[in-house]
């Protein structure tokens, strides 16, 4: 993994510097709120519902064991025992004291970790595939790439106050696990005839209140010309998106409005203006950032059956939970933060720890984090699987539920969230107090439900096979609920069944629309198939059938 030089440390040690400087001005009556907002938005600190909450950067989902410690460090001493994985392959943390901030911050350093541009109308966190190096699909390991393009946008003095928050994301296989479409720039490695890798790249993606799948304006990217072409999309954007209006400040909505053929052309135009600048990168330099991404030194060993004598537990385990690496006699181990009595996504400080330890054991020494909230031990060997399981599960990290019902994405909701219309971790306590039937999940097959606690959308459920979403009506809380999204494979936006539904509702919702699905069933069908079928009406009369 990439690790940082004199100029990175020094960069952050300088940010943590300036920043505790400005929250001691800030306490002390020297900078207004105002004033103080636009600096700690800058440094990952928002001021939720109940108390500030820091988004520290996990740069494409990868931790050292040593970083995973440290974030264990920081919930113990400075929250409350526990952190929180997000979709955009971050941590959060929802309790700590502002003034206690800036020691998190200096912490983090130590580590060459930062929060810096985790929040803020600037260029986010750079997600990539969580499968990144290991996948057996993979046309090209996009994490050097990432790598690249986290070193051009931070702080870069032209694009730290856009119009709005500007998210990226790089898949280096055919099967779309980032999420790309639906980010403002999407950037999908491809070869071309002549064996070449370069970029599809795609623009305007997007959730939130105007859900948009984005648009290719380019079949074709050569990756010498990655910064430039990505900088001609970010001047274009700094330029021509709107300030005015917050809900309307998106890439998304400035590609809508000017049309796709027209937007392409004022990028190109831009482009040739920049592509044979000092943001063209050469060999030497793409090497040298592919260097730290080298493949580990793996052994020579063949496949093996990890479940023959083994019990039924195990076997399911393995079926849902591991999947497959490009390397022979290894798999790929999803964590599950999924546990039916925890909010989705919660790892306390104790299981980091521990999942430390079995990582620096039986994996690499580095941990993943992943967009659905989960996380990934990259490098177990095929044999060392059982023993992988039995020290999951003493941690309470082996749910077999992986891609299932219960293993849902879900937002901190009014909970936490300032911004929120209605409770998220509520509603999946609920639903897994519904579904506790493994046997059951397993029949129903890949299933993606997917909550959000206001039309920000962080819980992605516009991309939901079943997607959720909180809204108040009156002071009460109700969810809409949209059908047949999907951010992989074939990107589709859900399409809402009806009238919002009461809280104590939405369990008893899903089980209807799971009994058409299964009454609809052919042969192995799974929900999202059976859906584009059918059709959403067959849904819609059996939840709404007692309105009639």
């Amino acid at each position: 993994m990439y690790r940082y030089d004199t100029i990175d440390q020094t960069l952050v040690a300088e940010r943590v510097a300036q920043f505790r400087d400005q929250t001691r001005r800030f306490l002390a009556g020297q900078l207004s709120e105002d004033e103080f907002k636009p600096l700690r938005l800058r440094n990952g600190l928002y001021i939720q519902t109940h108390a500030p909450m820091l988004r520290v950067a996990v740069p494409y989902g990868l931790l050292s064991t040593r970083q995973l410690r440290m974030l264990a460090h920081l919930a113990r001493k400075y929250d409350r025992g526990y952190g929180h994985f997000t979709t955009r392959q971050n941590i959060q943390y929802n309790w700590p004291k502002l003034e206690d901030v800036p020691d998190m911050l200096a912490d983090l350093a130590t580590v060459e970790m930062h929060a810096i541009q985790t929040s803020g109308n600037c260029i986010r966190n750079v997600t990539a595939d969580h499968f990144a190096g290991i996948a057996p699909d993979e046309i090209d390991d996009p994490r050097p790439y990432c790598e690249i393009i986290r070193q051009w946008s931070t702080v870069h003095p032209e694009f730290n106050y856009l119009p709005r928050k500007f998210k990226i994301a790089v898949t280096g296989s055919p099967a779309d696990r980032a999420a790309s479409e639906v980010h403002d720039i999407g950037l999908h490695m491809r070869r071309n005839e002549a064996g070449e890798v370069g970029f599809e790249v795609l623009v305007g993606g997007g959730l939130g209140r105007t859900p948009i799948i984005g648009k290719v304006i380019r079949e074709f990217l050569p990756r010498e010309h990655l910064l430039s072409y990505l900088e001609a999309i970010l001047r274009i954007y700094n330029r021509e998106g709107r300030r005015d209006n917050i809900y309307k400040a998106r890439i998304k909505i400035l590609v809508k409005a000017t049309g796709e053929v027209a937007f392409r052309e004022a990028v190109e135009a831009e482009w040739a203006l920049l592509r044979d600048t000092a943001l063209r990168l050469d060999v030497a330099e793409i090497d040298r950032m592919r260097a730290f991404f080298v493949p580990l030194p793996y052994e020579t060993l063949t496949d093996i059956d990890a479940t023959a004598g083994r019990e039924p537990e195990f076997a399911a385990w393995y079926r849902y939970n591991t999947r497959a690496h490009k390397m022979p006699g290894y798999r790929a181990v999803v964590v599950s933060l999924k546990a039916p009595e925890i909010a989705p996504g919660d790892i306390t400080a104790a299981q980091m720890d521990d999942l430390a330890e079995l990582a620096d054991r039986i994996s690499s020494g580095q941990v993943r984090s992943t967009h659905d909230q989960n996380l990934i031990l990259g490098e177990v060997r095929q044999q060392d699987l059982y023993e992988t399981w039995q020290g999951l599960s003493a941690l309470g990290l082996a749910t077999p539920n992986v891609g299932l019902l219960t293993d849902m994405i879900c937002c901190p909701g009014l909970d936490f969230c300032s911004l929120a219309n209605a409770g998220s971790i509520g509603i999946a306590k609920q639903i897994n107090e519904r579904f506790t039937d493994l046997d059951y999940l397993y029949d129903l097959g890949p299933l993606e439900i997917k909550m959000s606690g206001c039309m920000n959308a962080c819980g992605h459920h516009h991309v939901g096979h079943i997607g959720i979403l909180g809204v108040d009506k009156s002071g009460e809380e109700w969810y809409q609920i949209t059908l047949g999204g999907s951010a992989s494979g074939i990107t589709s936006l859900g399409t809402v069944i009806g009238p919002s539904v009461a809280k104590a509702e939405v369990a008893t919702t899903i089980s209807k629309i799971l009994d058409v699905y299964l009454a609809a069933r052919q042969d192995e069908e799974s929900f999202l198939q059976v859906f584009r079928r059918i059709g959403v009406q067959p849904f819609r009369d059996q939840v709404y059938a007692t309105d009639h």
